[in-house]
Formats: C-alpha cells, structure tokens, sequence
C-alpha cells in the first residue's frame, strides 16, 4: 500500500485552486504539488490522510518528452515512473501507467493523472489491492 502511496505522489480532494501561471501544454517540464489526499477502501469508506502518513510524495516531476514522472524518496533516492499513455481531452492533460512496486511485494498498481492545461489543477488517483486514493493538487512550469 506504501508502494502505492509512493506513486500517487502524487500528486486535493475538495476545492483546491492551484496557482500556476502558464498553461500547462504539455510542451515543459512541470512539478506537481499534492493537496487533499482521500484513502478509501473496499467498504465504501474514505478518510483524508495526510502525505507523510500514506507515503506519498509531496513533489511529482513530469517529463512529458521523456514520458515520466520523478518523486523523490524520504531517503532522497530518485524513483521514477513510465508515462505509458498520453492524451488531451477537453483541456485536460491526461496521463496513465502502472507500477509493479517493490519486489516480492503484491503491490501493484494502475494510475491515472489529469492537468487542467488552462489554470494547472491537477486529480491523481490510483488503485491497487484493496485500497484506492485520489489527490488534488496543482501543477507548474518549472
């Protein structure tokens, strides 16, 4: 679940504005801020969670020629994630992929990021073995 956690990073779960000044095209890099975090769970409950507490980073890189996106770990190693699909639609960045997570570990997971190209506020969710999150949060040129 940490694993998880760890991808989502994120990258605000109710009414969080971003304060990005350029359009977010696709075009540059952009870091992404997390916000609100929501964990839910097979019964149907959801609780807000802190990033430190569900592991998950408070920065997300995106590399759109690249096609990844870099966290940074609590130990300052890099880790990076493949951007395995990319696509526009209706002003809105959209970018998919999943993670295997740690070895030996049932981790896995399958994500799903969208940008607003116009203000830049950003939902990250991501689903694994009985848990689920969303993020909000906001991205930038950086």
């Amino acid at each position: 679940m940490r694993f998880l956690a760890a991808c989502l990073g994120v990258v605000a779960a109710l009414g969080m504005t971003s304060g990005a000044q350029a359009a977010v095209d696709g075009s540059e890099p952009v870091i992404c801020a997390s916000g609100n975090i929501m964990e839910c769970v097979p019964d149907g409950s959801c609780q807000r969670v802190n990033a430190k507490d569900a592991g998950i980073p408070r920065f997300l890189r995106i590399d759109f020629a690249g096609q990844q996106i870099t966290r940074t770990r609590p130990n300052g190693d890099d880790v990076s994630t493949q951007i395995e699909r990319s696509e526009t639609v209706d002003g809105r960045l959209i970018l998919q992929g999943a993670e295997d997570g740690f070895e030996g570990v049932s981790d896995g997971i399958g994500w799903s990021l969208s940008i607003d190209e116009e203000n830049g506020d950003m939902v990250l969710t991501g689903s694994g073995e009985e848990v689920a999150f969303v993020i909000f949060g906001a991205c930038t040129v950086y």
